[in-house]
Formats: C-alpha cells, structure tokens, sequence
C-alpha cells in the first residue's frame, strides 16, 4: 500500500514551533496529531478562539449557515481583495445573493458537454508541448504545465480563446508570489492578531494581483468593445443585470471574472498536479488506467466515454481526497453560538478543513493510503456520509465540480496512454498548503513518447 507525502503530525506546541522556525506559510505545519482524530476542538493555542470542526453535521452546518453568523473568515477576505475585490467567492448575505442571482445564467455555459471542445483543444495543445518535451529530453515543471493546461482549457471556455504563453507563465509566477506571500498565510497573524485587524499586504502581492488582474482586463475588454459578439461565460457576466437593472462596472466584472478564471484553473492545477506525480511513481496503477482507456474508450476519448472510465475517475477522487485544492474553508463567527457542546465567541475562527476531514482516523479506513478503489460502489459502505467534501457543500459548493471532474478524466486518460511521466527526485517532494495545496518545491519531469 501506497502512502504518499505528507507532513508528519507532531504535538500542537511542536507543530507551532515547526511552523515559526520554517516561517514558509505552510499551514500543514500547524495541524497538531489530535486534529486527526478530535470531532471539534482547539487549534493550539492562539489570541483568537481557533476552532478544528470535523464532526460531518457540524460541519454541514457550518458551511449551510443557516442563521448567516459564519461568512468566509476576515483573513481570508482581506487576502483576496486586491485579487478578485468583494466578489462571489468571499461575499456573504445580500451582496452574495445579489451576485449569485447574475452570475448563474452564465453558469450554465459551463455545462461539460459544452465546455468538452474547449478541453479536447487544450489537451491537443497539452500533447504537442509534451511530444516536443519527449522529442528534445527536456525537464519541465509539472506544477507550470498543468497550469498553463488549466488555464488554457478555461480561457477557452470563459472567454472563447487560449491564453498566450507569456500571460500564463506571468499568471502562474505571480499566483505564486500571491500565495506565499499574502497575508493570510502569515502564521503569527493566526497566532497573534485580534479578529477583524486590518492586514497590509506586501508590495509584492499587490504587483502580482495588478499583473493577474491587467491580463484578465485585456481579455475582458475584447468583449466590451464596440460590436463584440461572443457566446460564452464572460458575455453572459457582461450582460448580467441585477432587479434593479445595474450591470457589473468593468472592475467588479474583473472581480467575477477573476473568480471564474482562477477558481477553474488553479484548483484544477492543484489537483491535476498532484494526479501526475502519484501515477508517475506507480507505474502499476498506470498500466491498469491504460488498460481500461484501451478497452472503454479505445482511439477517443469521446465525451460519453469519459463516463464510462471509473478508474481513471476514482483515481481523480482519491488525489482530492488526500490533496484536496482548497485545503481550508475558514470562517469567522459574527455573533457568539454554540458548535455541537463547544462554545463558540464572538470573533472566533471555524476552521474547516478538508485536508483533516479526509484524513480523519474515525471516517477512513487506512487514510494515509492512495487507493482509488475505496470509491468502489461496493465499498460505499465503509464511507462516512458528509466526510468527503472536496468541492465544499451548501449554496457555496463549487459551481465547476462536474466540469473539472471531466476534464481531469479527460487529461488523465489521454495524456497516461500516450505519455511515460518521470519525476526527478519523488522523495523529496512535499506538499504545502496555503491558499491551495501545491507542493513546497515545482515538481520537475521528463516523458516518454510512447507513440514515437
């Protein structure tokens, strides 16, 4: 049995310490042992109320929020902002539902069997990069590629073009600075600070965000000039109206925009990341996925066919099990309450956390392990209901998880039958998490052609 990388769970008080002296930002560091097997109960200590909820109906209830006493958390809202503004995925109450409510039609144009083409061209384009890789015996980062793969596919989808290889490069290497440096991931903040303390961020987050947001304005503005006619997502978002009949301005449709961009293409990156280098170290695996490719979709891999491939799919569930892209939902508790028999304040931070939860001692059997045959139909049995929340629940769940379910199939069948993944030095890759889960260090690869 396989278990892959992860950081071994130390005391609370040692984990504080690993975290601090490290001083990375990775806030696996800080999970404590008992996170793993508690229902709720602290997180170390911390000047705030810091609470570990895991228990699946506190959970639930939490993330439904039926009373709106837990929006997205002050941290992580105030790390976002110069990113993607107060837009649908850090808004809370009328402001939320306002957004919601015109943004969904233009949801619809997500439908996988829509989007499927735009994928099909991105994974074509995926193939030529890689055969030319093979052809030439160059290394290259997994993280980049799969980015670059991502946020093409969604380029496609969101505003009917790929994105020129310079913009990705520019958006991977500034997402990168973002997320190492943004404030919420400044561990004595956690630690230290009061509820609802203004956060500055540093100057270069707020340079990443501008360039981000400069790339994603010059794809906007190709659908606001004079006499554009489009059919996809981000004409719909431009057309969106309100009941009172008020339109996005252009920078709160960056912001949504934003959201779309980065929401489709960085967790599936995330996810798509860590898929590539499980397989590529278990080459028994990728016979077995092979095999079934063969045999279920034969030359294509049509869009039905990708139904139809439940190792490849189970395989994709398992990686978000065990590297879930969000690997934190915090939340803040505007009033004081009550979690189960804990004593909620006012102030204190809920921290969901889907990395715990799917790890959880008490709702997996061998949790550590990569197995992708858990997800069995006959095995349902041994699942806990509510335990496996990679895409969130609620109102909030992600809009994109039928789409990015597809299009990992997709990449991960077509990609495994024709190319042989190397990766250099698998032992020391280690996983973080900060605002997504990624690896400490770029993952670097070499592939074989095996249709050369």
């Amino acid at each position: 049995m396989y278990a892959p990388p992860r950081p071994k769970p130390l005391p609370a008080l040692l984990g504080l310490l690993r975290a601090g002296l490290r001083g990375d930002g990775n806030l696996l560091g800080l999970l404590p042992a008992a996170a793993y097997r508690m229902e709720i109960g602290p997180l170390g200590w911390s000047r705030r109320q810091t609470v570990v909820v895991n228990r699946p109906d506190l959970v639930r209830h939490v993330l439904l929020d039926p009373e709106e006493i837990f929006p997205k958390s002050d941290l992580m809202v105030m790390a976002l902002e110069p990113l993607i503004g107060d837009s649908i995925f850090v808004s809370s109450g009328a402001t939320w539902r306002r957004q919601r409510s015109m943004i969904d039609p233009a949801l619809t144009m997500m439908r996988v069997n829509r989007a499927f083409p735009a994928m099909e061209a991105g994974c074509e384009a995926a193939e030529e990069t890689l055969a030319r890789h093979a052809r030439d015996g160059t290394r290259f980062s997994l993280d980049l590629m799969m980015s670059h793969l991502t946020a093409d596919i969604i380029c496609r989808t969101v505003f009917s073009t790929s994105l020129e290889t310079r913009a990705a490069h520019d958006v991977f290497d500034a997402f990168t600075v973002f997320e190492r440096s943004v404030a919420q991931v400044e561990i004595r903040r956690l630690i230290f600070d009061k509820a609802w303390t203004k956060v500055p961020q540093q100057q270069a987050v707020l340079e990443g965000c501008r360039l981000i947001r400069g790339h994603l304005g010059e794809l906007l503005d190709s659908h606001l000039a004079a006499g554009a006619s489009f059919d996809d997502i981000a004409s719909n978002v431009v057309a969106a109206h309100d009941v009172e009949g008020k339109a996005f301005t252009r920078e709160e449709l960056i912001d949504q925009l934003g959201v779309l961009f980065l929401a489709g293409h960085e967790t599936s990156a995330s996810a798509l990341t860590w898929v590539f280098f499980l397989l590529a170290t278990q080459p028994e695996m990728v016979a077995r996925l092979r095999a079934e490719v063969g045999e279920v979709a034969g030359e294509e891999v049509s869009f039905e066919a990708t139904k139809r491939l439940v190792f490849v799919r189970n395989i994709f569930r398992e990686t978000l099990r065990l590297y879930p892209p969000i690997t934190f939902l915090p939340r803040i508790a505007e009033q004081a309450t009550r979690l189960g028999d804990t004593a909620i304040r006012r102030g204190a931070l809920i921290m969901i956390a889907p990395w715990v939860l799917h790890r959880h001692r008490k709702y997996w059997r061998d949790p550590e392990v990569f197995d992708p045959d858990r997800f069995l139909a006959h095995r349902e049995a041994e699942m806990t209901q509510g335990a496996y929340i990679p895409f969130g629940i609620g109102p909030r769940i992600c809009a994109g998880a039928a789409f990015a379910t597809v299009e990992a199939v997709l990449l991960i069948a077509r990609l495994f039958r024709r190319f042989d993944f190397q990766v250099e030095s698998p032992e020391s890759v280690q996983p973080a998490a900060r605002l997504t889960t990624r690896p400490i260090e770029q993952i670097m690869c070499r592939v074989v052609d095996r249709d050369a």
